[in-house]
């Protein structure tokens, strides 16, 4: 699409609803939504016309670890899934983005090779707890803590007084919090058995956790966010806190609201992730807390490694790393569960585009809207595939969807209107970008 072009199709998701519709782009923004009847154009005919959606949890893991994944793969991948915009996390990388330094760091190895748009998370451990202010200024989109041993050494955990300590010294910010209370959590012994793994690290040790991450919103004021949250027994008190006023969210992944402990095999270490897969009964729960609103968001978690790193020659959980690679099949997924349970694709949206991007302060993302930026994305919402991990853009064919069945496939992705192709084109976000 060129400037004042025009986009039409039968099925348009808007944001008062799904309707034909022609979008109206120029110098990269939507200007106008249109009636179908306009001529000129392109129609999309069955296909569904969305919003970019926004995913604010993901491990690119560039520089330092780019043979796990990179700039390159993880953004071309987003792209292939639908997703315009992504947050990349402060870890696993090396350095880790904890000052100014590595965050230009980071910035550079992202610089012209990024196919969708790319922000920033700091991160806040033990000793940058006093110090957060330059990178702030510096433009991340606010602070990931771990309250458990984060799996890399380079990355330390706080406890939930030092968590209070950064959010008193920096009120102003989001901090984003891995959830599991390290007294909570046992020893995974070696074994190829799911179940092994998933009795080591029970609701007790998120549920424990989330409390203290409530009280120190509670007691500061301060935006706390809950990140990838497995356990459905922490809803009543997330609930709680909200009704009450209390500046929290948070969100779930797409692996827990549709893969089921029951059904992960012996030795299938591709599921392995942290917090875990829980059980099916737990999902189900877990759908009713997203559907109520005591959820705000979906994310995808996309923590992959090399397949080595799974243990793949013994299918031993406990020495296997913890993340599931998802960021291109977020949205089949999503949707393919969605439908089955009798929600709409809009529904879907607004988990997946338009919370996220309110929740990061991305005010021109995640809608189809006048002003809004041109990101846009051809879907056909009946049409069905087989995942073949080979396929997917990710750095490494390891995924846990391997061969299933799934309803949703994206057919092309426009970023501020031009179609993502051969040639990276993504812009690196900084914080005071959001207002121009």
């Amino acid at each position: 699409m060129t400037d004042d072009q025009v986009l039409r199709s039968r099925r348009v998701l808007l944001p008062d609803g799904e309707r034909p519709a022609a979008i109206r782009v120029a110098a990269g923004r939507i200007v106008a939504v249109e009636p179908y009847a306009t001529r000129g154009g392109e129609d999309l005919g069955g296909l569904a016309l969305l919003p970019g959606l926004v995913d604010t949890h993901v491990h690119v893991n560039e520089p330092g670890r780019t043979e796990w994944e990179g700039f390159a793969t993880a953004t071309r991948a987003a792209a292939a899934g639908g997703v315009t915009t992504i947050v990349d996390m402060p870890l696993n990388s090396v350095p880790p983005t904890i000052d100014v330094p590595a965050l230009e760091t980071k910035r550079r190895a992202a610089a012209g090779q990024s196919y969708v748009d790319v922000g920033f998370w700091g991160g806040a451990v033990p000793a940058n707890l006093d110090d957060l202010g330059p990178l702030h200024d510096a433009g991340v989109f606010g602070f990931k803590s771990f309250l458990v041993p984060s799996g890399v050494d380079e990355f330390g955990h706080v406890d939930p007084a030092g968590l209070e300590r950064a959010a008193r010294n920096l009120p102003a910010a989001r901090f984003i919090v891995h959830a599991e209370d390290p007294a909570e959590l046992g020893d995974a012994p070696p074994s190829d058995e799911y179940r092994d793994f998933l009795a080591s690290r029970p609701p007790a040790a998120e549920d424990r956790a989330i409390a203290a991450v409530i009280e120190v919103a509670r007691r500061t004021g301060a935006r706390l966010h809950i990140l990838h949250l497995s356990s459905s027994d922490a809803l009543p008190l997330i609930a709680a806190a909200k009704h009450s006023g209390v500046p929290v969210t948070a969100e779930t992944c797409p692996h827990y609201l549709t893969l089921a402990a029951e059904d992960v095999p012996d030795g299938a270490t591709q599921y392995k992730c942290c917090p875990p897969i829980r059980e099916r009964s737990n999902a189900d729960a877990l759908w009713a807390g997203l559907v109520g609103g005591v959820i705000d968001c979906v994310v995808s978690d996309h923590s992959p490694c090399p397949p080595a790193l799974k243990r793949p020659e013994t299918g031993d959980f406990s020495a296997a790393w913890g993340g599931i690679a998802s960021l291109q099949l977020g949205l089949p997924v999503v949707w393919t569960e969605a439908r089955r349970r009798g929600h709409r694709l809009d529904d879907v949206l607004r988990w997946m585009a338009q919370r996220p991007a309110e929740l990061v302060g991305l005010r021109r993302k995640g809608k189809l809207a006048v002003g809004y930026d041109a990101d846009l994305v051809a879907f056909a919402p009946d049409e069905t595939f087989v995942v073949d991990p080979w396929r997917l853009h990710h750095r490494h064919a390891v995924t846990p969807y391997a061969g299933r069945e799934l309803t949703g496939v994206v057919h092309r992705t426009w970023l501020r209107g031009v179609p993502v192709g051969d040639q990276p084109a993504g812009t690196l976000l900084a914080r005071e970008d959001l207002d121009a």
